[in-house]
């Protein structure tokens, strides 16, 4: 018979989640401005600081009380024994049997970490000195195309994990890219994305990146064999795909099949899931875009969040903390979503690059064990950068009728500065957060000499929570600890919904159906349909438009 975890049972029944249950009933009315007002403190009290990321809290519905019992919940569901299993490498993805241990991506050398008998580090680090040596040869010039010129355009063909983490952290890092380079990003099966995507480049001197570990996956080899037959029809000789390809895959026979020599093809395990793979060979194209040096800063960030993460007590613990009022305020408040808003625009690509790693995880329906949730999990998380968010959604987190908890990112300085651009940036991010907090009050929008009629449109009725992250400015290893905070909230909160927050089930189904209807679409013949009424009346309708524009 399986152990049961710590986590297993209903959750709802856990002591700590009824003493919850009646907190929140005494605090839920309890508004922002008058836990401000009682505790003069409290802004600089409900902050926590660690590895040069300060997260001030105050700005959340919650009290000392609230923040005690989410922890005694934290501790009841097992989390402190759960993130030791985690680091430790035992095989905490379930229903896959796999240890989780993008950890050990960012593990220095000369540490262990055991995987089924065996140290894992030497090979992490035998694949980044690959990657190092690759990068530079590159970089510098002494990798050629096959009509002998340098490589000036890379272009990254993958999909989900293997897309969003590269293009999220070249976009973030592109002010240390390297400027006489062309970087661009394959992922949706879309023709366009592809044809625009080398729209002007040079075959000769573009190399492409097919990141699939199994090197069969469907949207991923349909836009690699594209780029094969696009390099091919200018360059005419198998022989050039070797030089302007390679893979980050762990199948090699179909590597070679390809016409990519395996010398060139960089490995990762099964021990690293797909959206937690940026810190992997699937971070080749940013390593190529930074630098060695700086792709093994982003990796220092990213190991200094894992340790304080291991490490620090729950009340200080960045990622705990931040998992624990998510948890908060999906299940209590019944709040759908979290706006993730980094006022920074080289982080325009990190809400979408969270979608993933947050809905992904946690969007589950059973527990570990198989049991139907009676709770919420996995909120919804989007965004956009500031401040053109402002001029877009925010007035519905204002004044609409949906409590939408908030995550604003900011920095010390810029990269760029113009003239004073930045404090103007910052002003807005802290102006918000005040607003959302505190709105205005009738009587204030009253003494404001504002006209009766207008009155009710002009109140803010505040007490909109959010967190503010701060850190000196967005660097490689900066990105990297923002990265592994996101990681480490997001497993807090599957541990407390006792989910597996590793797998990714939900998105089997449709891919197995696509493959059916795939024929379907192509048939010279009308097909027998087997579908529903609705799809089989869509697939026909789809073939009748195909057929009427070819005539066109």
């Amino acid at each position: 018979m399986k152990k049961k975890s710590k986590t297993s049972g209903r959750l709802r029944e856990r002591p700590a989640w009824e003493a919850l249950e009646e907190h929140y009933r005494k605090i839920r009315d309890l508004h922002l401005r008058s836990l401000f007002a009682e505790d003069p403190g409290r802004g600089e009290r409900l902050t926590s600081e660690a590895a040069g990321i300060y997260l001030d809290y105050s700005k959340n519905r919650v009290t000392d009380e609230t923040v005690r019992l989410l922890i005694r919940l934290a501790v009841e569901c097992g989390l402190p024994e759960a993130i030791e299993a985690m680091f430790q490498g035992k095989k905490i993805n379930v229903t896959e049997g796999r240890a989780v241990l993008h950890t050990a991506l960012r593990a220095p050398r000369g540490e262990r970490v055991i995987v089924d008998g065996q140290d894992v580090v030497p090979g992490v680090h035998a694949v980044l000195d690959r990657m190092a040596e690759f990068s530079e040869r590159v970089r510098g010039g002494q990798w050629r195309g096959y009509g002998g010129r340098p490589i000036r355009n890379v272009i990254n063909i993958g999909i989900g994990g293997s897309d969003l983490g590269p293009v999220m952290a070249y976009e973030a890092l592109r002010h240390y890219s390297s400027g006489d380079m062309t970087f661009r990003f394959v992922s949706n099966v879309d023709g366009t994305d592809f044809a625009e995507a080398t729209r002007g480049m040079d075959p000769e001197e573009t190399l492409f990146i097919i990141s699939s570990k199994t090197f069969t996956t469907l949207e991923t080899m349909t836009n690699a064999f594209s780029a094969r037959g696009w390099m091919l029809k200018a360059l005419r000789h198998e022989e050039a795909i070797a030089r302007h390809f390679v893979a980050v895959s762990t199948n090699a026979r179909e590597v070679a099949k390809f016409g990519i020599d395996t010398a060139n093809m960089f490995g990762f395990w099964d021990w690293v899931g797909g959206r937690y793979s940026m810190d992997s060979a699937i971070g080749l194209s940013t390593m190529i875009a930074i630098g060695p040096e700086n792709f093994r800063l982003m990796l220092a960030g990213f190991r200094e969040m894992d340790e304080h993460f291991r490490t620090a007590p729950f009340e200080k613990n960045l990622p705990v903390l931040m998992g624990l009022l998510a948890v908060w305020y999906n299940n209590f408040f019944g709040a759908q979503t979290v706006a993730v808003l980094p006022y920074d625009q080289y982080l325009k690509r990190f809400p979408a690059y969270l979608q993933q790693l947050t809905m992904e995880s946690n969007g589950k329906h059973v527990t570990i064990e198989g049991l139907p949730v009676d709770y919420d999990t996995g909120p919804v998380y989007w965004g956009e950068p500031g401040t053109n968010g402002q001029h877009s959604f925010y007035q519905l987190i204002h004044q609409g009728t949906r409590l939408i908890p908030c995550d604003f990112i900011g920095f010390g300085r810029t990269l760029n500065p113009v003239g004073d651009q930045h404090d103007l940036l910052m002003a807005n991010l802290f102006a918000q957060t005040e607003a959302l907090a505190f709105g205005r009050t009738e009587g204030e929008v009253r003494a404001e000499g504002t006209p009766e009629g207008l009155v009710p449109h002009r109140v803010f009725e505040g007490n909109r929570p959010s967190n503010t992250i701060l850190a000196g400015r967005l660097t490689p290893e900066t990105l990297g600890k923002l990265v592994c905070l996101y990681e480490h909230s997001v497993f807090t909160q599957g541990t407390i919904w006792g989910v597996d927050s590793f797998d990714q089930w939900g998105v089997e189904l449709g891919k197995a159906l696509a493959k059916r209807i795939i024929p379907e679409l192509e048939s010279v013949e009308e097909p027998r349909l087997g579908h529903d009424s609705s799809t089989n009346a869509l697939i026909r309708r789809y073939r009748s438009l195909k057929k009427a524009a070819t005539r066109n």
